[in-house]
Parts: structure tokens; C-alpha cells; sequence
């Protein structure tokens, strides 16, 4: 029986990958890839060679069947989101899960996830931490936002560049005046940037600034009584 592993790739500077990714992306019998244009020029960066499989959330649920098959029958497959690790906002739950009921070895490697270095950097507590993704578009999007507004832990999302500024609102509408937020633009690339303060302060930076690249938003906890 083969196995599957996840590999995290790089959010942004390519060096921010291991020798042991690396290794296991040249080695593995095929790369599965969210994107493969995007894994084929992180391939080409480091001179591997290797089979490219789309894997991505159109499909996923049309192909895992098949996938945990082939793993079966001996295929060891890397799975590799566009940036990241896979599974955290990303495909890869499924297939991780699938392989587990079918008693499939699953290796995660460490690596980068652009979560992290947004919560540290935050300078908010990290002891105790809440993970919520993406905020809903439309539906439920609100009652997310009252949740958090009451989440005394520290509160790590994502937000496109889109929907920041939506976001910003919401946040002055339904929390204290001075909760502090850290606003996390493009990690690990050239133009990262990290903007801390109120959602008025915040908005204020916004709207006399660009809004590019992806964003990660650290929320502080808020206060007990």
C-alpha cells in the first residue's frame, strides 16, 4: 500500500520551504495540485520533475473514490495546495479523511500556513487562540461576526482583499470601540505589511492605501467584565 503525504508550499518567498518537502515532491509517484500551474512553477523553480494531478474543490469529491484506490493499490501521492498547507481553507480534508476510514497512511509535513506568523506577530496572546477561516459572503456572515465580537480568545480569519473592508465595518458595528485588530497583508512576499489598531483606525489606513494581496485579520480577545 502507498500512502499520502501533505507538503506545505511556500505563501509567498519560495525559499520558505524544506529539503524535505522538496525531497518528497521529486520523489512521490504524483504531485495532486489545486492549481497545476502554480505547482508547475514551483517545480520548475527547483528543478523537479513529477506528474501533476488536479486536485481542487471542483473536483474532489468526483475523484477521491478513485485517489484512495490508487494509493491502495501502491501510488504514494503529495498533495499540495496553491499556497500553504493543505486542508486549513484549502482542499485536502476529504482525501486526508477518505485515506484514515480506509486505513491509508497519512503524513503531514510542518511548514508554512500563513496563519501563524500573522498570530504572532499580532502581539495578541497565542496561548489560547480561535481558527475561523474565511467569514461567510452573505449567509451567516453576521452572526459570525457577533460570535467573534464576544470570542474572549484571540481570533485569527481570512478575508479577501474584496470583502476587508466590508469586514472592517461589520467589526466597528459590533465590537468595543477599542478592541485591537491586526490586519496582515501579503506574508512572506515583498510588500508585507502589517497594520494594528481599532476598526476605525484601520479603515481610516484603508481608505487612503491599496487594498492588494490576501489578507490574514488577528482579532483581540475580548475583555472580561
Amino acid at each position: 500500500m502507498g500512502k499520502l503525504i501533505v507538503v506545505p508550499t511556500p505563501i509567498g518567498n519560495l525559499e520558505d520551504i524544506t529539503m524535505r518537502a522538496l525531497r518528497v515532491l521529486k520523489e512521490a509517484n504524483a504531485v495532486l495540485a489545486e492549481d497545476t500551474r502554480t505547482t508547475k512553477n514551483l517545480l520548475q523553480h527547483y528543478e523537479i520533475e513529477n506528474k501533476l494531478i488536479s486536485y481542487h474543490q471542483n473536483n474532489e469529491h468526483k475523484i477521491v473514490d478513485r485517489l484512495v484506490q490508487e494509493i491502495q493499490s501502491g501510488m504514494t501521492y503529495a498533495l499540495v495546495s496553491d499556497a500553504g498547507t493543505p486542508a486549513i481553507s484549502d482542499p485536502g480534508f476529504l482525501l486526508v479523511r477518505a485515506c484514515i476510514r480506509e486505513e491509508i497512511e497519512v503524513e503531514c509535513l510542518p511548514g508554512a500556513t500563513a496563519f501563524v506568523p500573522a498570530l504572532v506577530s499580532s502581539g495578541f496572546p497565542c496561548e489560547k487562540f480561535v481558527y475561523e477561516g474565511f467569514l461567510p459572503h452573505k449567509k451567516g456572515r453576521q452572526t459570525r461576526i457577533q460570535r467573534i465580537a464576544e470570542e474572549e480568545r484571540t481570533v485569527v480569519l481570512y478575508e479577501s482583499p474584496h470583502r476587508i473592508m466590508k469586514a472592517l465595518q461589520q467589526f466597528k458595528e459590533f465590537f468595543e470601540a477599542d478592541r485591537q485588530i491586526a490586519v496582515c497583508r501579503e506574508i512572506s512576499k515583498k510588500f508585507e505589511e502589517i497594520v494594528r489598531g481599532s476598526a476605525d483606525e484601520l479603515i481610516e489606513h484603508f481608505e487612503n492605501n491599496p487594498i492588494k494581496g490576501e489578507f490574514v485579520v488577528v482579532v483581540e480577545g475580548k475583555k472580561s467584565k
